[in-house]
């Protein structure tokens, strides 16, 4: 057998029982049998992502480039969201609490920002791509606290909720999600700045399954966007 997992994207407990229900379903439709395993915070990811019994998890686009071992890509959603441009791309929003002073990205200068970890895109790679022009406009840094490593988009949340800092980024498909399954959040944060799209982190195997199962995995997921009976589940 071979583990799954989609803590990435597992950021309510609605959303983390709609995965393992697409894993059980992958496992039925390819034939081949997967366990879908819990790999919480703060077990980190890299240990997930170098599992040799890996068959399908979520990973990072900018992880996987800078891997000297990277694994084998299966396949990548295309949210359903009308700002992804039925694409498969993701951004990075950076969101305020709903109650605060800030109205721009500007007006968080010289606050504090929070970020997830240096080897995620969305958490930490896009967000300083995002604010270089402002950092090279003005010749100094922009904030008086950089507060991290927060792991998770769903500890940014948080963090931002608690007022323990003042604007962090968020994996805008995992945001949706959050909101998706939680909607009373819209009333309690707003979005001040986005990032331009970047690919979205990809559904791998690992770098010793065999190719023959990773086409049935691959197979089985293309076909999952037209089969009637997960219409819900989408």
């Amino acid at each position: 057998n071979l583990v799954a997992n989609a803590r990435m994207y597992a950021v309510t407990a609605a959303a983390d029982a709609g995965w393992k229900e697409l894993v059980a379903w992958l496992s039925r439709r390819s034939s081949f049998p997967l366990e879908a395993i819990d790999h919480a915070f703060p077990a980190p990811l890299s240990q997930l992502w170098s599992r040799p019994d890996l068959g399908c998890a979520f990973m990072c686009g900018f992880a996987y480039l800078r891997s000297p071992y990277p694994p084998k890509p299966i396949a990548a959603p295309v949210p359903s969201s009308a700002r992804f441009g039925g694409r498969a791309v993701y951004m990075t929003d950076l969101v305020v609490r709903a109650d605060s002073a800030f109205r721009t990205l500007e007006d968080t200068f010289g606050q504090r920002l929070g970020y997830t970890v240096e080897d995620s895109h969305s958490g930490y790679n896009a967000l300083r791509h995002h604010l270089l022009p402002f950092r090279s406009e003005r010749g100094s840094s922009l904030y008086r606290a950089s507060i991290g490593p927060l792991h998770t988009p769903r500890r940014v949340l948080d963090a931002v909720l608690a007022c323990d800092i003042d604007v962090g980024p968020l994996d805008s498909y995992g945001l949706d999600l959050m909101l998706r399954h939680e909607p009373e959040l819209r009333r309690l944060i707003r979005i001040v700045a986005t990032t331009d799209p970047a690919p979205i982190p990809f559904l791998v195997a690992s770098a010793g399954c065999p190719d023959g199962i990773v086409d049935r995995l691959r197979t089985a997921l293309q076909e999952f966007g037209e089969a009637a009976e997960c219409a819900t589940l989408r």
